[in-house]
């Protein structure tokens, strides 16, 4: 069997456990629900952090969405990715607690980044660009952020993410764009070209 097949197979029957998972989370099914928790977590909170800048805020959100998915699980329409319908709960949570805070963020400090005789130098550039990453991130509308999260790193396509934020794909793609031009001037030209 070629590769391309055999993941197609082990791909589907990921997703075919996880549409079990939650069949059987509407059904009550704790142990379910505490297998797809585990799932979901790490992802969750990757995603929620990047949107929401503060770890506190993205463990009580993903708290959250977890709580819809345990309610909501019955209302699971079987043709769609379970993926798809989890991060899009996750989404709404987190503008629902961006909403709730008003839009204050904590700003990133240059306390997190190491010296020189610590590490390398290439090291300190990488944690220099991600921390320039994570404070131009924040200049970017939730709905921006959500989009470039969503595609680079959670390798989402751009139909997927407009399932997951309920809108067009051309304004995923919208986003998508007005994003990309504020990441690249406020990084610089080296943006564009990665």
């Amino acid at each position: 069997m070629p590769d391309n097949a055999r993941n197609s197979g082990e791909l589907q029957a990921l997703i075919d456990d996880e549409k079990f998972l939650v069949r059987c989370i509407a059904g009550g099914d704790r142990a379910a629900f505490e297998k797809l928790y585990r799932l979901y977590y790490r992802r969750l909170v990757r995603f929620l952090s990047r949107m929401l800048s503060r770890s506190h805020d993205a463990e009580e959100v993903l708290n959250e969405t977890m709580l819809v998915v345990w309610s909501k699980s019955g209302k699971f329409k079987a043709t769609g990715k379970v993926s798809t319908w989890i991060f899009g709960i996750a989404y709404r949570q987190a503008l629902r607690s961006l909403r709730r805070s008003r839009g204050i963020f904590e700003p990133i400090t240059d306390d997190t980044v190491v010296s020189e005789s610590d590490a390398t130098e290439r090291a300190v550039t990488h944690i220099n660009l991600s921390n320039r990453l994570e404070q131009v991130m924040l200049r970017l509308s939730p709905e921006q952020r959500a989009v470039i999260e969503l595609t680079y790193f959670c390798d989402y396509s751009y139909s997927e993410i407009s399932e997951i934020l309920d809108c067009p794909t051309g304004t995923v793609k919208t986003r998508m764009l007005h994003a990309r031009r504020k990441l690249q001037r406020y990084l610089g030209s080296d943006w564009g070209q990665h």
